[in-house]
């Protein structure tokens, strides 16, 4: 929707303008509108941004539209915008409708130039006029004319040496004015202009400055990271300047009325006293905890506190916040939901639920299923002694091992093949696409709400910073702690926990669940409809699936248990046999191996459903590879030795030509092994029933489900559910044990989908396969597609996302199609998903809203499958009510 408004002083916006104002704007204008303090100001608006965009130019009428807003915000602040005497000096943000911190510019102090500075001296001080100066130079020459802040950063460095100054705060006036000269210069050498004069310009360039930071790469990253609309556009906040560096009774800080971090409801963040905001959130300097403002400034933090409760209680969420304090008055400049991690998101939920704030279903909607992967990040294995070597900020949770890089360059660079661990000094927005393909972030300057912290903590990376024990040299490549010394290359550990660096790599270990997360979990799984379950090879599998609340074992690939080293000779002589009798001889060595597995699955999941899948791939799969028995024959023939070996080695090769297939995937598998071989699924049958037998005489409650693998025909199933229930009774009735079962399949070829009326009639349960599903349907190999062309299909986006991820539109009519025409069979077929989109959150509201029974996943994704039935059954009442 196009408005004819393209600019809002900060009293006629509202919380409900963020598509128009941003987040950033509106905020800020809600806060005006409930009597906070708040420095005036003017939004424009994101439309404004996209037509920029087109004509990269900003029109006559809506230059016109700013200085009749900033004239109003003149009024209300008693300054004038580029006056000599009594000059407005103002800021020049971005603010998209949903958050992007630190993906786009900054502008501060516009307005000042070699006459409003000494004005502007007069009604501050000396110094604060000419820091406040310098910082504008700085930043306008990095951002609108794209000079390196390297270059800034030497100057102001040598100069800080040339006076022995070891804190920015000590340099004198005349010092910064050389700073200022330094710098004017350097804008003249890398543009051959002079730094702007008349502060309209300096505006009008600085708000084109800010729509153009929309498409920087960063936030173009940040967007495609987070799958944020690129087309939204950015508004553009200018407000009236506040100064936190007027001397000690001013400062500058950033707080949440949460931590972050655990979700402890206390104030949590950090300040400075005599400094700008952005000293504290790109780490220039080492901000105090804000807990010693209750001593430094208690007035001010008290204030802060009223106010932070209101902000929570009005927002009914926590509260990210910039404030600065100037002159001992106290200044709200930003507030907005907080970035937390999924452990403090998870308790602020819980905690919020029990405080009456919200209810169990928007606490629900408010977790993000990613924020649950981070949840599951690994930890320091507590039984392993540690010695850290260094010690920062517990920036973000989790533990990390990875090589040592210095640059976001390299990491993005050698992450692509191996675990990365990023060193830096401080990192910038530039450096997103590095962190994400890192390990995790270290770096020697900054605090907990320091650029790495924040992005850290919303991606799920480990993360320290202010590790001040560390010394980097990008030159040299080398980081040095306590005098030893570390290459590139060299392997690291952190923990974004505790703070801790430690040398070397230390074993981590799988996380587990929290109080408040198994509350939280439990509210998903009494409001949803589908419920979850795991796919599960093994014991230990299976024991960690019901550990996160899989309520049954939706995929248990048998032929798994046929690879470990003491069972594949056994199996290679099955296959291997010339006659049924010896083949049969094999198999029931096998069987005692598969009995006490399924016994210990089943066990595992007791009076859970066990979906168990007879054999699938084909045989040739458990026989050495042709290429290296040729290989091992050639080399046996060279040197003539034992015939015997020669012959045995011959014998394989012969039957794995005999067994070879061009495409195995659509070839000798699943249900037509069965029928080829019907005594290979009566050993497992039997094995299987001998151990629910048992586990039944023990007074367990074992439930099992027997899977059919690859039925196309109804047919196949007619030919091979009668083995499976005469070979489970025969061994029930030997057992004397009576035991419920059933007997299904997977739908996982596209005539099994379409003809799935019919399978029904035989089948129990249908279970898709996605994994093979989307192969046939697509006509794609997935380990070819991936390796050759899928990635370039992405890009030109063919396909939306990768269909062996998400569920493709196409495959998603297969599957609607198979539920509906196998309920017209039986109307209370149970179905269910057991393929690699089982724990992916999109997928999965698809499977809700096609009526699926259940989905399977891998173990680690259960908590976030168990989120997303939820929110699947969740958005269906919000929709029904619509409707």
């Amino acid at each position: 929707m196009t408005t004819m408004k393209q600019v809002y002083i900060f009293k006629e916006g509202s919380t409900k303008m963020r598509s128009l104002l941003g987040g950033k704007g509106c905020e800020l204008s809600e806060m005006t509108r409930i009597g906070l303090p708040v420095p005036p100001g003017l939004v424009i608006t994101t439309e404004q941004c996209l037509l920029y965009q087109k004509t990269k130019k900003i029109s006559r009428s809506l230059e016109s539209d700013i200085f009749k807003a900033l004239s109003f915000v003149e009024k209300q602040v008693g300054k004038k915008f580029g006056d000599r005497d009594n000059p407005l000096l103002v800021s020049v943000r971005s603010g998209a409708p949903v958050s992007m911190p630190g993906m786009m510019d900054t502008i501060l102090n516009l307005g000042l130039n070699d006459q409003t500075v000494v004005g502007f001296a007069k009604l501050t001080n000396e110094r604060t006029a000419y820091d406040a100066y310098r910082r504008l130079i700085q930043m306008y020459g990095e951002i609108v004319f794209e000079i390196k802040k390297e270059k800034f950063d030497k100057i102001f460095d040598s100069v800080k040496e040339q006076h022995h100054r070891k804190q920015d705060v000590e340099l004198t006036p005349d010092e910064l004015k050389e700073i200022i000269s330094k710098f004017k210069i350097l804008v003249h050498e890398e543009t051959g202009k002079q730094f702007p004069w008349d502060p309209k310009e300096q505006l009008i360039l600085a708000i084109q400055a800010v729509f153009d930071s929309w498409n920087n790469q960063r936030a173009i990253t940040y967007r495609n990271l987070y799958k944020i609309d690129h087309n939204m556009g950015t508004a553009v906040v200018v407000q009236s300047m506040v100064f936190g560096n007027t001397g000690n009774s001013s400062g500058t800080g950033v707080a949440f009325t949460r931590d972050p971090s655990t979700g402890q409801k206390k104030l949590y963040g950090e300040y400075l006293l005599n400094a700008q905001g952005e000293d504290v959130v790109a780490g220039i300097r080492t901000p105090k905890h804000i807990e010693l403002m209750k001593k430094e400034m208690p007035k001010q933090y008290k204030e802060l506190e009223r106010i932070a409760k209101l902000l929570e209680k009005h927002y009914r969420d926590m509260q990210d916040m910039e404030f600065t304090i100037e002159n001992g008055k106290l200044w709200m400049l930003q507030t907005r939901n907080g970035k937390r991690t999924a452990a403090a998101a998870i308790k602020i939920a819980v905690s919020m639920v029990k405080e009456k704030l919200i209810s169990k279903e928007e606490a629900i909607m408010r977790i993000q299923p990613s924020q649950i992967e981070q949840l599951l990040h690994r930890q320091i294995d507590p039984k392993v002694k540690i010695i850290s070597i260094a010690k920062g900020l517990p920036a973000s949770p989790g533990a990390a091992t990875g090589k040592i890089v210095f640059t976001a360059d390299e990491a993005a660079e050698l992450g692509k093949k191996e675990k990365v661990m990023l060193v830096a000094v401080e990192t910038t927005p530039d450096d997103i696409h590095g962190m994400i393909a890192s390990q995790g972030i270290l770096t020697s300057r900054g605090g907990m709400t320091a650029h790495a912290a924040v992005v850290a903590r919303g991606i799920g990376l480990p993360c320290v910073v202010g590790c001040e024990a560390a010394k980097i040299d990008l030159s040299k490549k080398t980081l040095t702690i306590n005098g030893e010394v570390f290459k590139q290359g060299d392997v690291i550990t952190i923990d974004g926990s505790t703070g801790a660096v430690i040398k070397g790599e230390v074993k981590l270990v799988n996380p587990t669940i929290s109080d408040e997360f198994g509350i939280f979990l439990g509210w998903c799984d009494s409001i949803s409809r589908m419920y979850v379950r795991a796919n599960a090879d093994t014991p230990s599998t299976a024991k960690g699936a019901r550990e996160f609340g899989a309520k049954g074992i939706g995929l248990c690939r048998t032929e798994r248990m046929f690879n470990d080293s003491d069972r594949l000779p056994f199996m290679q002589k099955m296959i291997m046999s010339e006659n049924l009798e010896e083949r049969k001889r094999w198999l029931s060595k096998l069987k005692e191996f598969q009995s006490k597995d399924f016994y210990e699955i089943l066990l595992s999941m007791d009076g859970f459903p066990v979906t168990i899948r007879l054999l699938d791939p084909p045989l040739h799969e458990f026989l050495p590879k042709l290429e290296e028995l040729l290989s091992e024959i050639t080399v046996l023939s060279s040197k003539k030795i034992d015939e015997i070996v020669l012959m045995e080695k011959e014998k394989i090769l012969k039957k794995v030509r005999e067994l070879s297939e061009f495409n195995p995937m659509l070839g000798h598998r699943g249900s037509r092994l069965g029928i080829t071989y019907p005594e290979i699924y009566e050993m497992q049958v039997t094995a299987i029933f001998e151990a629910a037998a048992k586990l039944k005489k023990e007074g367990k409650n074992p439930q099992v489900e027997i899977m059919v693998p690859l039925i196309g025909n109804v047919n196949e199933l007619k030919i091979l559910k009668p083995l499976i229930i005469s070979t489970a009774n025969s061994v029930l009735v030997r057992e004397n044990v009576k035991l419920n079962y059933t007997v299904g399949t997977m739908i996982e070829i596209p005539r099994a989908a379409l003809t799935a009326d019919e399978i029904a009639k035989e089948a129990d349960f249908f279970s898709f396969g996605t994994n093979d599903l989307t192969q046939t349907t697509l006509g794609f190999s997935r380990d070819d597609a991936e390796a050759k062309f899928l990635q370039l299909y992405l890009s030109k986006n063919i396909y939306p996302s990768n269909p062996f991820e998400v569920v493709d539109s196409g495959v998603g009519k297969l599957v609607d199609i198979a539920v509906r025409l196998g309920r017209t069979t039986k109307k209370n077929l149970k179905v269910g998903v057991c393929g690699e989109t089982g724990g992916e959150p999109n997928s999965i509201t698809f499977y809700h809203n096609v009526g699926l029974d259940y989905v399977s996943c891998s173990q680690f994704r259960v908590p976030i499958a168990r989120l997303a039935c939820a929110q699947a059954t969740i958005m269906e009442k919000k929709s029904n009510k619509r409707n």
